[in-house]
């Protein structure tokens, strides 16, 4: 997988500790090792994780090693980010984006 600084990697085994029982909104990564675009991604993430510590968490799920909760939340393209609070899934996107695009998004959660 390809990791991004400062961002956390979370399993089918802590998905539920580390995101859904999480007290701040989470930045879900459903990342894999063969996807170009989760490359182009990472350093976006480690910035966005930086700038918004102890406002949002990011973390990071390989698809390949975790098709648990890959699939309980039908994720099927790489990158797709998904945002939780209060343990629910609450916004979606699909594909690598710019770091001003992604904080627009997400300006609604922050």
């Amino acid at each position: 997988m390809i990791k991004a600084a400062g961002v956390a990697e979370v399993t089918d085994a802590d998905f539920e500790a580390e995101v859904i029982g999480a007290e701040l909104p989470v930045l879900v990564e459903f990342t894999a090792d063969w996807c170009p675009p989760c490359r182009q991604i990472a350093p976006v993430l480690s910035a966005v994780a930086a700038e918004h510590a102890g406002r949002l968490k990011v973390v990071q799920l390989d698809v390949d090693t975790n098709p648990e909760t890959t699939n309980a939340y039908r994720v099927l393209s790489m990158p797709t980010l998904m945002v939780f609070r209060g343990g629910r899934p609450v916004k979606s996107m699909v594909g690598a984006r710019p770091r001003r695009r992604l904080l627009e998004e997400l300006a609604d959660v922050l």
